[in-house]
Parts: structure tokens; C-alpha cells; sequence
């Protein structure tokens, strides 16, 4: 089954969404705010996307800029990255879409769905 990642509150999210109904793809929902994905799980996302481990970071998010989370991310191990992801949702980049055997995050989402 597809699978969306996202927060109900963001506009991106839900633009989605509707791109998705629009094109009428079946999906279920996760809300990363009320279900953290595990280190694991963005363990297994990272390394099936293909894409690097910052492309998985809520770069413009406010808890990343409090947690001074640029600098840190600088000296940590890949690991150690997972963990800190794993601790609130909203460090996470989103919304994350599984389309078939395939993983999207964030601007390549709509990117894909758009060709479609």
C-alpha cells in the first residue's frame, strides 16, 4: 500500500493529498507529529532512498534552528543523526510519500506526482 508521511497543518501536505485524490491513487496516512518514525525506520527510508541523510531534515523547522541542529548535524555519524530525527517528528522533512517500491521526500514528491 502507498503510504503518506506528513503533518495535517501544512499546506505542502496537503497539496499533496489533493494531488494525489486528484490522480486517484489510494494511500494511507501517517502523521509524523503523532507517530515519530523510529531510527530504524529512517535508517531503512534513507538508505532505500538513495538521497542524502540531510535531505531527511526539517531544515527550516523551528525546532532544527533551536537545537542548533546545522552545526551539530556537522560532527555526527549517520547514527547519531537517526536518533536525533527520532525524537520529534517535525526534525523530520516532509511530507515523505512510498509510491510503489519507491521513496520521495519533500519537493520530490509533487515533482513525481506532477508526472504522473
Amino acid at each position: 500500500m502507498n503510504l503518506l508521511v506528513g503533518y495535517k497543518k501544512c499546506t505542502t501536505c496537503k497539496g499533496i493529498e489533493k494531488l494525489l485524490q486528484e490522480k486517484g491513487i489510494e494511500y494511507d496516512y501517517r502523521e509524523i507529529d503523532k507517530e515519530n518514525p523510529t531510527a530504524s525506520e529512517l535508517k531503512e527510508w534513507h538508505e532505500k532512498s538513495g538521497l542524502p541523510i540531510t535531505k531527511f531534515f526539517n531544515t527550516s523547522g523551528i525546532l532544527y534552528r533551536e537545537q542548533g541542529l546545522s552545526e551539530k548535524r556537522k560532527s555526527m555519524t549517520e547514527e547519531e543523526q537517526y536518533e536525533v530525527l527520532a525524537t520529534n517528528g517535525m526534525l523530520v522533512k516532509r511530507p515523505i510519500l512510498f509510491l510503489k517500491d519507491e521513496i520521495f521526500v519533500g519537493p520530490q514528491v509533487k515533482k513525481h506526482l506532477e508526472k504522473l
